[in-house]
């Protein structure tokens, strides 16, 4: 493991492996730089994958206050210290903080996001769930927490539920629960500005499920009509891990992007 340090002293750690040019990799809610471990040997053919934890998790400090821009400035630091230009995959909530990532960084070359969930007037959970977390939280049931989440928020089906129980992270993103409640505000602490990406120049594309909830289908052609240089592609059956429920088109529709 390697580390940079972020703008607000937060440490911020990340894992290298692969030859070629450098593809930083973003990993989403409930998660670290592991859950890539499905798709990450392939990318390794063809990149030098910088694979980092967000803050507060693997290894990663925290700080007391939490602002998803600090995560941005994070992304910033990590691009920074690799130097090159880069690629970027990111998923959900760290594809939002790839997005605000790339106005602070200036060796971007292209974006992968998948289903980034910023706040378009659609709900994003039922009412009281981030209380109804943290209280469960709060007793020690980080488990019966992390399935709220999956059930009422990411609405995964119980049969891709049921899939996820199986994967070797599982028991890692319950270790993680603690740190959803706040990323789930970001429908009262965070505003897109479609302004802000007026000029900007980076290849972008959108992965977006077939069948994944609304509010994350308006949230993805809200981020495509923002960026001048986007596509959206849609992956038929899939919602929002298809890295784990179809790893081969995952992998063939990011590739077919960043090799080109």
């Amino acid at each position: 493991m390697e580390t940079v340090t972020s703008k607000d002293g937060t440490v911020i750690g990340y894992w290298m492996s692969g030859p070629g040019p450098p593809l930083l990799l973003v990993h989403g809610t409930t998660a670290d730089h592991r859950r890539w471990a499905a798709v990450s040997p392939r990318l390794e053919r063809h990149f030098s994958v910088y694979a980092m934890d967000r803050r507060g998790r693997g290894g990663s400090t925290d700080a007391p206050d939490y602002d998803v821009m600090r995560e941005a400035e994070d992304v910033a630091a990590v691009l920074d210290r690799i130097g090159e230009p880069a690629a970027v995959l990111a998923h959900s909530y760290g594809a939002v903080c790839a997005l605000e990532g790339a106005l602070l960084a200036d060796n971007v070359r292209k974006m992968v996001l998948y289903e980034p969930p910023i706040p378009t007037g659609l709900p994003i959970y039922p009412p009281g769930v981030p209380d109804r977390m943290q209280a469960l939280i709060d007793r020690g049931e980080l488990e019966a927490s992390l399935e709220v989440f999956m059930r009422e928020v990411v609405r995964m089906p119980e049969h891709e539920l049921e899939v996820y129980r199986t994967l070797p992270m599982w028991e890692g993103r319950i270790q993680l629960a603690p740190t959803i409640p706040r990323e789930l505000t970001i429908d009262r602490t965070y505003r897109f500005v479609p302004a802000r990406y007026a000029d900007f120049g980076v290849p972008t594309l959108l992965l977006l499920g077939g069948d994944s909830p609304d509010f994350l289908r308006r949230a993805t052609h809200a981020v495509h009509s923002a960026l001048p240089r986007s596509t959206v592609v849609v992956m038929p059956g899939q919602q929002h891990i298809a890295m784990d429920t179809d790893p081969d088109l995952f992998v063939s529709e990011v590739l077919r992007v960043l090799l080109d």
